[in-house]
């Protein structure tokens, strides 16, 4: 059997970062479904019609590692990595499907509604992340997909080994799907704390300004 998980156990985890004036940044998700609209979907279909030069309907792994070379920071074995995830059948190339699916991820992740994403889509992300297609998800197949959580180091042995229910260092599906219900409370939690953390800001400043106000006040009258 094909196994896409070759490189997972040597892998660190992933960092991505994407480069500026791309069409990427002018995609969205829909906030209640995480999916893109007909309109999105449409130009992203447009654009894999461009990058795909031999009109295969698919982009092999060059096309592929040049695409994320130009739209993204990340090196070359990352990127591979990412495209064994996606080539679940181990043909050499990917579909538009799953270009959809990548894209969508890096949005989910840009807006900041990655754990949103993972909760609405549940089975679909299992399966990507299941790398050697054993129906469950291994520590380290875990940790190297952990970009698309936004989460690493010591929350993802964390996360993992709170949902290991059964005690055997594998997640299968229904411990995969509990955490991603947990991670609606997880998204709703970060966006408090970042919403707390700007009216902290925005607190600071007025108080700033109101003290330069003050000061101003002051010099004026006794002029």
């Amino acid at each position: 059997m094909y196994c896409r998980s070759s490189k997972v156990n040597n892998f660190t985890g992933i960092k991505m970062k994407l480069r500026k004036g791309i069409l990427i940044h002018s995609l969205f998700l829909d906030r209640l479904y995480c999916l893109m609209s007909v309109r999105n979907t449409n130009v992203l279909a447009e654009y894999f019609n461009m990058l795909d030069v031999h009109n295969t309907k698919t982009l092999n792994d060059v096309q592929f590692c040049c695409f994320l070379r130009y739209v993204t920071d990340l090196k070359k074995k990352d990127i591979m990595l990412i495209f064994d995830m996606l080539d679940w059948n181990g043909v050499g190339e990917i579909g538009f499907e799953e270009f959809y699916m990548l894209i969508c991820v890096i949005v989910a992740n840009q807006e900041k509604v990655e754990k949103q994403f993972i909760a609405r889509h549940s089975r679909p992300v299992f399966d990507l992340i299941d790398m050697d297609g054993g129906h469950t998800i291994s520590p380290a197949e875990f940790k190297a997909t952990g970009f698309l959580f936004n989460l690493k180091g010591h929350a993802l042995r964390q996360i993992f080994y709170e949902f290991d229910i059964t005690g055997d260092e594998q997640l299968n599906y229904k411990e995969f799907k509990m955490f991603a219900m947990a991670c609606i409370d997880m998204q709703q939690q970060q966006q408090q704390q970042e919403a707390a953390k700007t009216g902290k800001k925005r607190q600071k400043g007025k108080k700033i300004n109101k003290k330069m106000w003050s000061t101003q006040s002051i010099q004026i009258t006794k002029v």
